[in-house]
């Protein structure tokens, strides 16, 4: 991916508090998750939890809560506390999540600010999720969140994260879009006639991005353990580890 200068304001807001960025979203829904459901599938599967135990997770950058259902599905007893900053998203989330309704709570929760996390995120939490959103955000706040997060896991609870990362340099960068180019033969033409939306929207999303090893030097440095990638295809991968059980 090609080196971007960074803005001078972030656009987060600009793509996810708008009623047209809620559209975009759904517009391409069935493709995404047609190609997401089974990593997500993954991350649930990773939770230390048995299908008649009962835990409250959070989701962080949790959008419409499609991360949160998979776990939901997998675990009739959990319940989930999405945590998101934009209402247009929030708003489309509780529709998509009215069959679980009495089993999930959404708190508005900025994941671009550092400090204490919202009261209706109970601390401690059983676990911590989050999936395509941690790459937002930019290298100092990566690395203070996911301090919080260890602040806020229950003894024991586990931290995973599903996201897409930037190659480490520019031979895997090549081998990544080739691989990608021969599974949608279309692909390397939409790259080269995005539509100035499709580049605002691309930029969004390239312009914090940072290479695999870097993050997970930044859970082993918050004091994580267990830190691994437990899944990876190409850029993108699932990371995380645990919050030590012994007191820190």
């Amino acid at each position: 991916m090609p080196d971007i200068e960074q803005p001078t304001e972030d656009t987060n807001a600009a793509v996810w508090k708008t009623d047209v960025g809620v559209t975009f979203w759904k517009s391409t829904e069935a493709d995404r998750e047609r190609r997401r459901a089974g990593h997500r599938e993954l991350l649930a599967e990773l939770l230390p939890f048995g299908p008649d135990e009962a835990f409250t997770f959070a989701d962080l950058g949790a959008g419409t809560g499609a991360a949160s259902r998979t776990v939901l599905d997998h675990f009739p007893l959990a319940h989930a506390v999405l945590a998101d900053f934009s209402p247009q998203m929030m708003a489309q989330g509780m529709l998509e999540l009215a069959p679980y309704q009495g089993r999930y709570t959404y708190v508005e929760f900025d994941l671009t600010r550092a400090g204490d996390w919202p009261a209706g995120i109970p601390a401690p939490v059983d676990a911590v999720i989050s999936s395509l959103a941690v790459h937002h955000l930019n290298d100092g706040r990566k690395q203070t969140l996911f301090a919080e997060v260890l602040r806020q896991l229950a003894p024991g609870g586990w931290f995973l994260n599903y996201d897409p990362v930037q190659p480490p340099d520019a031979v895997v960068e090549e081998a990544w879009l080739r691989a990608g180019d021969r599974r949608d033969p279309s692909a390397a033409d939409k790259r080269a006639h995005r539509t100035a939306e499709e580049q605002f929207r691309y930029d969004n999303h390239v312009r914090y991005m940072v290479p695999l090893d870097q993050q997970v030097g930044y859970l082993r440095e918050a004091g994580l353990e267990g830190v691994d990638v437990y899944w990876k295809e190409l850029d993108y991968v699932i990371y995380g580890g645990r919050r030590p059980r012994r007191p820190l």
